[in-house]
């Protein structure tokens, strides 16, 4: 359910801007790419204020690059079972990038992409620098420790996939020369990333109090290094990760998949990892943007966003005969809608929108803002924990894994499949092969449109081949990775280079 925030949880998430605020003009006014975001020095932080700069953390998971469009365009538009949608002059602009490869090396979304991921390092090492001072640590200190180490990893994997080389700044930047950093190797990175997930998933709690609904676990630690393990297909490494949440106990799939995307369901037993919003008439700093930068782009009534992110035929067409999920996941034009009885207009742009930031209209009405700011993002859910699990077990092979997988596949399409008996039949096979197709299509439709499927495609090594039978023949191997910004590149001096297929 959504957090009901007292006074005393405003004025601590007040605090968490100021802190980020701080941190990041310490950091210095340009290497980081944007306007400082306030005049504040380490020095204002109030002693003994570790906590503090945690909550800084959390302010910098609501950025937009973070978890707004930039995010979206480079996770999911990407897709080949997505398109950029919003309206004719954003398809002019974004759609060449985005939809059709043509990578440039200075666009607003990528620079933000970039900018706002190294802020997240910035205010994780600026904790780690602070927590290095203290004499006498507690084991709340360590606790912040870890949530810093989990916000670079997360950081450092999404501009890892996203990039390639990037340079590694694992050290608070004091003066802007100290930003200036060339590449390191892909391997390093992901050393950096293994280095702060172990330590995250030896610290984190299990779970929070009440209060602190929405911090970081154990869980999301150890959810997040099975995703990095997958990457780099470290098939025991991610089964074993996977299963330590599997195992926890703190997490199912009690919730009916019609309901996980509603505003009562947030941080629910599904939830592994959520960036918190909050967002009323009296409350509009702790915001985020995913759902307004995704939301149906109508008039009136009906203007629930930019209509960025829409799902296309080739996500349609994967779900099978049947399959509540298509209509959970699928917004569509002139047509009744499901849960609210909201008859969505014809004649709109799109004939389809994302359904899985479509929100409450009682809500947009207290709230008095259509554009869903107080809509959480789920980063990720337990039943991708469950998938990430029957991939690796399936991968390992043999008979006892070939249970498992096949076992942590049933339990997620019994969810989908709810009472209706007729639909979505249990997978049986025993084939190695056979099990990995209906794995790889189970994560397509049970996580549609939730900024899994690109990188999926290029962990599996068949992204050319997907994107040309998506009618995308623009799609080369080196699209993978997207240019470094050119104004990162120029304000290095030359030290920080371009990816060698961008020239």
């Amino acid at each position: 359910m959504k957090t009901i925030y007292t006074r005393k949880h405003i004025l601590i998430a007040s605090a968490c801007l100021l802190a980020a605020a701080a941190l990041l003009t310490a950091c210095g006014e340009s290497w980081l790419g944007g306007d400082p975001l306030g005049r504040l020095t380490e020095d204002d932080i109030p002693a003994g204020s570790l906590e503090g700069q945690a909550f800084g953390i959390y302010a910098g998971l609501r950025s937009e690059g973070t978890s707004g469009l930039p995010y979206v365009a480079i996770h999911n538009i990407r897709s080949d079972d997505a398109d950029i949608g919003g309206g004719p002059g954003d398809e002019a602009a974004a759609a060449p990038i985005f939809d059709h490869f043509g990578y440039t090396k200075d666009y607003w979304l990528i620079n933000n992409y970039w900018t706002n991921h190294y802020s997240l390092i910035a205010l994780a090492n600026n904790l780690l620098a602070a927590a290095d001072s203290i004499a006498t640590p507690t084991d709340l200190t360590a606790i912040n420790v870890a949530e810093a180490k989990f916000a670079r990893a997360f950081a450092y994997f999404n501009l890892v996939r996203t990039f390639g080389e990037v340079p590694k700044i694992d050290f608070p930047i004091v003066t802007q020369d100290q930003a200036i950093v060339p590449k390191s190797t892909i391997p390093e990175i992901y050393a950096l990333i293994d280095e702060d997930l172990q330590e995250a998933t030896a610290v984190l709690p299990l779970t929070w109090e009440d209060r602190f609904t929405g911090r970081l676990t154990q869980g999301a630690a150890y959810a997040l290094q099975a995703k990095t393990y997958l990457a780099r297909s470290n098939w025991s490494g991610a089964l074993g990760a996977a299963q330590a949440v599997i195992g926890s106990g703190q997490y199912d799939l009690s919730v009916p998949y019609d309901m996980i995307f509603r505003e009562e369901s947030e941080n629910s037993r599904e939830s592994v990892f959520e960036i918190q919003a909050v967002y009323t008439q009296n409350n509009r700093e702790m915001g985020i943007t995913y759902a307004s930068r995704q939301g149906l782009r109508g008039a009136g009534d009906f203007n629930l966003g930019w209509g960025w992110n829409i799902p296309n035929a080739v996500l349609l067409d994967a779900f099978e005969e049947g399959d509540p999920r298509r209509d959970v996941t699928v917004l569509y034009s002139d047509s009744v809608n499901a849960p609210y009885g909201e008859r969505i207009p014809g004649g709109l742009d799109r004939a389809y929108w994302n359904k899985k930031v479509y929100t409450n209209p009682s809500i947009r009405a207290s709230a008095g803002s259509r554009q869903g700011e107080w809509f959480n993002f789920r980063v990720i859910r337990y039943a991708d924990v469950l998938l990430m699990a029957a991939e690796a077990a399936n991968e390992i092979g043999g008979e006892s894994n070939i249970d498992l997988a096949l076992d942590y596949l049933e339990q997620v399409r019994a969810r989908a499949r709810g009472a209706n008996s007729g639909v979505l039949p249990e997978v049986t096979t025993r084939d190695q092969e056979e099990l990995r197709q209906a794995i790889r299509h189970e994560r397509q439709v049970e996580l549609g449109m939730e900024n899994e499927r690109f990188f999926d495609l290029v962990r599996w090594g068949i992204d050319v081949e997907t994107m040309h039978a998506a009618g995308e023949t623009s799609y080369q191997q080196r699209h993978r990775f997207i240019p470094i910004p050119q104004i990162e590149i120029d304000r290095s001096g030359g030290v920080l280079e371009q990816n060698p297929d961008y020239p």
